[in-house]
């Protein structure tokens, strides 16, 4: 078992406790989650990008945000499982890139995305997470919205991502770790000019 992959299951397993929970990671574990990137140029878009992510959600979430009253599981279970929808969605291919010292054209591996269940990407992890238990309230609004601005509903012009945060604020919460991970904790991991 690779560190990180172990050190999501024991964050997973000490947190998330709630009846389906077991059989979630069990079928987690039979997919890509663990060796997925987390983007296909960005952030982390190496194998076990998305794992490393998900466990850097997890501790800009929990470090920062954790107030009196919280639920660890609530935490664990955002932080961890907000981008389960990429399970499954990233395909390893080539391509040839032509190497400015040699001249020589080269074959290069990069990630493709490959949607078999186009289902949107909040919500497709909400749905994925549901077939094997219920998700409370605040955690269905937190992972359903927590791309912020970035996500296509609200590039469409919908405003239901403000009454989420405006009810909800552990859909902020997850919203402002996602963004802390990706463009701070991981921005070695991306591309030279990328965004």
């Amino acid at each position: 078992m690779s560190d990180a992959k172990g050190e999501f299951v024991e964050i997973y397993r000490n947190h998330v406790v709630r009846e389906g929970s077991d059989r979630f990671l069990t079928w987690l574990s039979g997919t890509d989650f663990f060796t997925a990137p987390a983007s296909t140029r960005y952030h982390n878009a190496f194998e076990g990008g998305l794992v490393l992510h998900s466990i850097n959600v997890y501790k800009v979430l929990r470090g920062k945000y954790f107030e009196e009253g919280d639920s660890e599981e609530s935490f664990a279970v955002c932080a961890l499982l907000h981008d389960v929808c990429k399970a499954q969605f990233y395909k390893s291919s080539t391509r040839n890139v032509k190497n400015e010292a040699t001249g020589q054209w080269e074959k290069k591996p990069y990630y493709t995305i490959e949607d078999a269940f186009p289902y949107g990407h909040g919500e497709k992890s909400v749905y994925l997470i549901e077939r094997f238990f219920r998700l409370k309230p605040a955690e269905a609004m937190a992972i359903r919205w927590h791309m912020g601005g970035f996500d296509e509903a609200v590039k469409g012009g919908s405003f239901g991502i403000s009454a989420a945060f405006e009810r909800y604020p552990l859909a902020v919460k997850l919203h402002l770790s996602d963004l802390e991970a990706t463009y701070l904790a991981e921005r070695e991991s991306r591309n030279p000019g990328e965004g």
